[in-house]
């Protein structure tokens, strides 16, 4: 008796938030994907670095496969198979500090800017879907004692910052 009462109170309900959502966004809420659907495949090559530092391009590289495989309905594959490409360079890293300490002059926050530009390209028509320039990203670490956290963990902060950023700009306009 009462899963009939709770099926007749959660039809309408149920009925109710549907014909609010809306199958175009530009339209209000919808349940439609917020990514262009016309696309299946991304194929991700390593970002080149015009800087001096190395090794920031194959992290960043990889936070941003990680984050397309997980929050979009494309799929990593290689170029040869792929519909789109996202192609991206490192122009800048910089370190900024933030705070030191009174007693011994060290750094005690140090944060790191990484200045990247990146376009994501439909390859069947070779233009570009997104392109950003002068994209910045920033990771915080503390490499002073008692914590003493190296640089590759601001390096990971920074990547992980930059792939979330990438993927929300590849959503579709509304």
């Amino acid at each position: 008796m009462t899963a009939r009462i709770a099926a007749l109170v959660l039809l309408p309900v149920t009925l109710l938030l549907l014909t609010g959502c809306a199958t175009d966004p530009a339209q209000g809420y919808t349940t439609a994907s917020c990514f262009p659907t016309e696309y299946r495949t991304v194929a991700v090559p390593i970002f080149t670095n015009d800087t001096y530092e190395r090794g920031m391009e194959y992290g960043l590289t990889q936070a941003v496969i990680k984050e397309i495989e997980s929050r979009t309905p494309y799929k990593v594959v290689s170029q040869a198979r792929a519909d789109t490409t996202l192609v991206g360079r490192i122009r800048r890293i910089d370190r900024e500090q933030l705070s030191k300490s009174r007693r011994t002059g060290l750094t005690e926050e140090m944060l790191l800017r990484v200045t990247i530009d990146f376009e994501w390209k439909d390859l069947r028509t070779n233009k570009a879907i997104v392109q950003r320039l002068s994209f910045t990203g920033h990771g915080l670490f503390v490499p002073s004692n008692p914590t003493g956290e190296p640089l590759e963990l601001g390096q990971f902060a920074v990547a992980q910052t930059l792939a979330e950023d990438i993927v929300d700009e590849m959503r579709a306009d509304w």
